[in-house]
């Protein structure tokens, strides 16, 4: 499955969860119904997916991970969150360049349209 088409899906399966349980609940909440429906919609998921950081020729694990990773190819970031801030977004860029990820998903569900509390986030 392309890219294009793959996170199509995705932002789909978020925006019915989205729109069944609305704003206001845990994290956790949403990210166990988020890996439930992928699953359930024939995708690979892994959760919490561990995210060491090597650093020169040590392999650190820092107890970084990552929400979901689909078909091993997007990242899934999810908050519950007032706004998203700077430190969102550099958490999800860190994470696609040290898995060396070409694309992620940040998703706040604490909003009133989940469109406007996504950011497709792109590693150049």
């Amino acid at each position: 499955m392309i890219y294009q088409e793959l996170t199509h899906n995705v932002i789909g399966l978020c925006m019915e969860i989205h729109s069944a349980l609305g704003p206001g609940l845990l994290e956790s909440a949403y990210q166990e119904c988020l890996f439930y429906k992928l699953e359930q919609n024939g995708l690979y998921v892994q959760k919490q997916k561990p995210m060491p950081v090597i650093y020169e020729e040590v392999k650190l694990d820092c107890g970084y991970r990552i929400d979901l990773l689909i078909e091993d190819k997007i990242i899934l970031e999810i908050k519950s969150v007032e706004i998203l801030h700077d430190v969102h977004l550099a958490q999800i860029l860190t994470y696609l360049k040290l898995g060396n990820y070409k694309l992620g998903l940040l998703l706040n569900f604490n909003v009133a349209h989940l469109r406007d509390g996504l950011k497709r986030v792109i590693n150049t």
